[in-house]
């Protein structure tokens, strides 16, 4: 393994993120809720813009995500539509909050109250910031990993209309199609997309396709009332259709299949006059999941959030600003039968049980430039949970400008996660065995907030003379009272008296000559984690593989190395190669092995993508991903895909 990484890191060159080499500074809203210049940044945020998204393989945006960062690690448990999960910086994906338009898209209907990212179609995403370390002073509860943050496009001047159409491996078909304008009033956006797919086996113990179908709606319109006041709207609904594999492989997986619906509105009103900008928007959030078993039974799991957010800005002068706000956000969830066997034959109306909680938020951030080339910030936030009660947490930055091309940075933060609803309320805490039954009271779990405490150093450089921009940054993160429940407590959820740690190193760098027409990057990130709540309980029974993987978070890799070569090889002609190693794993085992530990092995993937221009508003394309065939798992006895190709062609109107 050790000569593949070395060999990997001799070949290879790259960067997903150019610092400072842009003739026109990078502006970047993540990590302070408002734009700055990302040299003033002292967070770790990557950008991945319209340009890689338009240019990377796949059709999703995780697709994008995984091909333009290691920093971010991503498993998927299947092919297309199967649950795709993100992890930053070593943590679980439930540590991570993702968003769409300034919207929370959690799903608190969900174990974890985690975001699975396999429905969202990149077509109809302009930009994604990728904002890693703790963020909770700013976003609250999951955001001890980082957030994403996910921006649909957007109107242009003028009229435009847009048509994509393609096809590849597995009789896959994607039509994608647009329209958008703008005026010095009015911007709009409406795209509509139709995917699908016959699809791979989702667990490689049998060779059935599991087929899935996605189609969806994206829009965005805004009006410009005056110069000072103007609304906004989006709106997004994604309903799709995936037949599943049970872990069992003595299931008989012909019925199992889930139809889930995804929803969501924001209504934005922003009023910018003198020195305030405040901004009020109001979010809902529906989502439907309906699941029919091997046994044909069918159940429907529904998730449900209304937010109002208030975020306002007070610009004392050009270098210090304070950003404030107040939050309020009500979920809901309704979980069919969890807590009601039917064995005590309730009627349908008594087995559906609400439960719902609200959290009521106020913060500040502080951004501000005591010296000449310092940039800082420092933030509260105050969380008052309806269960829990109020939590706080913090975080601050810095940034030092040793010059036109150098730049310091580090954060400083603490942050909280809530427990979901489903550990408060169904986690085994509301079952006969408990004493729970038609006669006796729902009681919720005792369960405490997880804490963390993160902190990261970063150097950013540019390289005049060899055209080359650089970036490492050390990340250290401690998780306290951590939430365990699986298989092995009888999915009883509890706190863990150890304490779960992360931390590594994360490179990237970016060689683009001037007047030439290759471009060369690379990325490289080292993770090292603990994990407290299998290890500490004594549950590590990992055969095979070092200590440092036995007791490692699960899906975790060490090493994840990645480089794209990009080739303008003709007028309207690019190429790209790119490769992406992947280091060993450990991950859960199931009820086919009795849950024992196992060990996922490395996997390097290259993968090859065309692009040509044709006519000014013609644009062909073609995808090779997974060229060599490696076979490879990113979660236990889940298949991968394995050499595919698509085709297709972008018309502009």
């Amino acid at each position: 393994m050790k000569k593949k990484i070395f060999l990997i890191l001799l070949i290879n060159l790259l960067s997903f993120n150019p610092v400072f080499s842009q003739d026109i500074p990078i502006i970047v809203i993540s990590p302070g809720k408002t734009p700055q210049s990302y040299d003033k940044v002292g967070s770790t945020v990557t950008v991945i813009t319209s340009e890689q998204i338009e240019n990377s393989p796949g059709y999703f945006i995780h697709d994008v995500i995984e091909a333009n960062t290691t920093a971010t690690n991503m498993f998927q448990m299947g092919g297309n539509g199967n649950n795709t999960g993100i992890q930053l910086r070593g943590l679980e994906k439930r540590y991570s909050t993702v968003y769409i338009d300034g919207v929370k898209m959690s799903d608190p209907s969900s174990a974890d109250n985690s975001f699975y990212m396999e429905s969202i179609m990149k077509s109809s995403i302009e930009r994604v910031e990728i904002l890693k370390g703790n963020q909770s002073s700013l976003y609250g509860s999951n955001a001890i990993g980082g957030t994403i943050h996910i921006f649909t496009k957007k109107g242009e001047e003028g009229n435009h209309s847009n048509l994509e159409v393609e096809t590849g491996s597995n009789k896959s078909k994607n039509v994608t199609y647009s329209v958008n304008g703008a005026n010095n009033k009015v911007n709009y956006y409406l795209g509509v997309n139709k995917f699908i797919t016959s699809g791979i086996s989702a667990m490689n113990h049998n060779t059935e396709k599991d087929k899935y179908a996605n189609e969806g709606l994206t829009g965005t319109a805004g009006y410009q009332f005056n110069e000072n006041f103007k609304i906004e709207n989006s709106l997004r609904y994604t309903r799709a259709n995936l037949n599943y594999d049970a872990p069992d492989d003595g299931t008989n997986d012909e019925n199992n299949r889930t139809d889930n619906v995804e929803g969501t509105y924001s209504l934005k009103l922003m009023h910018n006059k003198n020195k305030f900008k405040n901004t009020l928007s109001l979010n809902k959030t529906y989502i439907e999941r309906n699941v029919t078993s091997a046994t044909n039974t069918y159940t429907n799991y529904f998730g449900f959030r209304d937010a109002v957010n208030f975020t306002g800005e007070y610009n004392f002068n050009l270098d210090n600003k304070l950003v404030y706000g107040a939050e309020a956000e009500f979920d809901a969830a309704r979980y069919p039968s969890d807590y009601a066997p039917a064995a005590w034959n309730w009627k349908k109306r008594l087995s559906d049980k609400a439960a719902d909680e609200h959290i009521f938020s106020q913060f500040f951030d502080y951004q501000f430039r005591p010296f000449e080339n310092l940039y800082s910030t420092f933030g509260l936030r105050s969380d008052e949970h309806s269960s829990t009660g109020r939590k706080a947490s913090g975080r601050t930055t810095l940034a030092y400008k040793l010059d036109g091309n150098n730049k310091i940075r580090s954060s400083l933060g603490s942050g909280i996660r809530f427990p979901s609803l489903y550990d408060y309320h169904y986690a085994n805490g509301n079952v006969p065995a408990s004493g729970a039954g038609p006669d006796a009271p729902f009681h919720m779990q005792n369960l405490k907030v997880e804490r963390a405490l993160s902190y990261d150093f970063g150097y950013d450089t540019n390289l005049d003379f060899l055209d080359l921009d650089l970036s490492i940054t050390y990340f250290n993160i401690a998780q306290k009272n951590p939430l365990v429940g699986d298989s092995r407590n009888n999915w009883k959820q509890s706190n863990q008296s150890g304490e779960s740690t992360s931390e590594g190193i994360e490179f990237s760098g970016d060689w683009k000559p001037k007047d030439k027409k290759i471009r060369l990057g690379f990325g490289y990130t080292f993770t090292d984690t603990y994990d407290s709540n299998t290890c500490d309980a004594g549950d590590c029974g990992l055969s095979g593989g070092g200590s440092e993987l036995s007791t490692a978070k699960v899906r975790v890799p060490r090493h994840a190395l990645s480089t794209q070569i990009s080739h303008n090889t003709a007028p309207n002609l690019n190429n790209t190669l790119s490769i992406k190693f992947v280091d060993e794993v450990r991950d859960f085992g199931n009820g086919n092995n009795s849950f024992a530990d196992v060990v996922l092995d490395d996997y390097t993937i290259f993968n090859f993508s065309s692009t040509y221009k044709l006519f000014d508003s013609y644009n062909l394309f073609f995808n090779a991903e997974n060229i060599f065939d490696d076979k490879y798992e990113q979660a236990h006895q889940y298949s991968s895909m394995g050499r595919s190709f698509n085709f297709g062609i972008k018309r502009a109107f």
